[in-house]
């Protein structure tokens, strides 16, 4: 303190700010971070080939939109099943070794996917591709909570949704370059998953330890801790699995041919990637629940004027925001979950959110598809517009109580 009255108060306020920026800075393992999100690249790759592709192949075959749905549910009810068990499993096994295994296990389980070629056992096949895929996103996103400083949280957690989402846009986009034909396009999903492995192999030496501060907190203990979270998540698991399950279908019944379907798929992931920075940015001025009742509102204009535009170049743009603001509210969601969890609990609302994910997934595919079928093709929409409706009168009237 002496010496800091013998300095000029610019030169003091200038060597603080130094002292308390810098050191956070050169902490953050940024080659750690090169890593986690290199492998949720490819992850996402896989996982965004493998819905339409499926959804194509069983549109072919003659497969009603609700057993298409129903099929689609499987994946996700792998997360579902798997999601309480990831906790215990990374502290046993150990973080980068369970993610390695379960990456292998994947491929194997899409070679297995790619020679059953029947919807019966595509059933357990898929449940199983989603079993072994959870514990790739849980690992990875707790890693990086857990290494991103607050201050740029928004920023950062916007970066891994973005990169996340352009990986889940390569995979339709893959689908334009090798067709719906034969084995080419399940040896991209393959390989990827295959290259999940490698690259945690090669960073496991630079990754951190997953954090076990705090009390051991249980999936079920988080739900009550945080609904309204959890809920923002389902309501985007549901909106961005139906999508990529049922869209082909919801296109094809509108005229559309499967190229341009699948690269409206694609246009609205791209939409996810070059979005959520911006969302993230928007979040550390405005605040994260401000930025998901945004989110919430935009998703459900989307939805009200989808089917009036289908057929224009409005398609576009529409696409493209609606799948940025959809994806949105998971962004949020994270961000929310560093901001409010630490330690065990932190572990804790990942595999929470997992679970919750698969939820959404095996309601939101199944019970479109089923209003497909009652109300035709407007069924899409709307069941996706109803559900953006109540999460933006939940979060409106939590800050109101707030």
């Amino acid at each position: 303190m002496t010496r800091d009255r013998q300095l000029p108060r610019a030169a003091v306020i200038s060597r603080h700010l130094h002292s308390t920026t810098s050191p956070r800075e050169e902490r953050i393992p940024w080659a750690a971070i090169a890593g986690i999100i290199a492998t949720v690249t490819v992850f996402a790759l896989a996982q965004g080939l493998t819905y339409p592709l499926l959804s194509f192949i069983l549109d072919r075959q003659g497969t009603t939109a609700g057993l298409i749905g129903f099929s689609a549910a499987m994946t996700p009810l792998g997360f579902i099943v798997s999601a309480p068990f990831i906790p215990a499993l990374a502290r046993r096994v150990g973080a980068a070794r369970l993610a390695v295994l379960c990456s292998i296990m994947a491929a194997l389980t899409l070679t297995a996917i790619a020679w059953a070629q029947d919807i019966w056992a595509w059933m357990a096949l898929r449940f199983l591709l989603g079993f072994f895929a959870n514990p790739l996103s849980v690992v990875s996103e707790t890693w990086l909570i857990t290494i991103t400083p607050a201050p740029r949280r928004g920023r950062i957690m916007g970066l891994y949704s973005s990169i996340v989402s352009g990986g889940f846009a390569i995979g339709p986009l893959s689908l334009g370059l090798v067709g719906t034909q034969g084995w080419p396009p399940f040896m991209i999903g393959i390989v990827a998953f295959l290259l999940c492995g490698l690259i945690l192999f090669v960073v496991v030496p630079r990754l951190p330890k997953m954090p076990l501060e705090g009390e051991a907190t249980s999936v079920g203990g988080f739900v009550a801790m945080a609904p309204l979270l959890l809920f923002a998540v389902f309501a985007a698991a549901a909106f961005e699995q139906t999508l990529l399950s049922l869209f082909a279908v919801y296109g094809a019944a509108l005229g559309s041919a499967e190229e341009r379907i699948a690269s409206l798929i694609t246009c609205f992931v791209a939409g996810n990637a070059v979005l959520q920075i911006l969302l993230g940015r928007v979040a550390e001025r405005f605040g994260s629940t401000r930025t998901m009742s945004f989110c919430a509102l935009a998703s459900l204009a989307g939805c009200l004027v989808l089917s009036s535009i289908f057929n224009s170049w409005l398609i576009w743009p529409l696409v493209f925001v609606w799948g940025g603001v959809s994806f949105g509210l998971y962004t949020m969601a994270l961000i929310q979950l560093g901001e409010r969890f630490t330690g065990q609990a932190l572990i804790a609302g990942n595999a929470a959110f997992a679970f919750v994910w698969g939820v959404g997934g095996v309601m939101g595919s199944p019970a479109t598809g089923l209003a497909m079928q009652l109300i035709g093709n407007h069924g899409l929409p709307s069941s996706l517009g109803l559900l953006c409706c109540l999460l933006a009168v939940f979060l409106t009237a939590e800050r109101r109580r707030v």
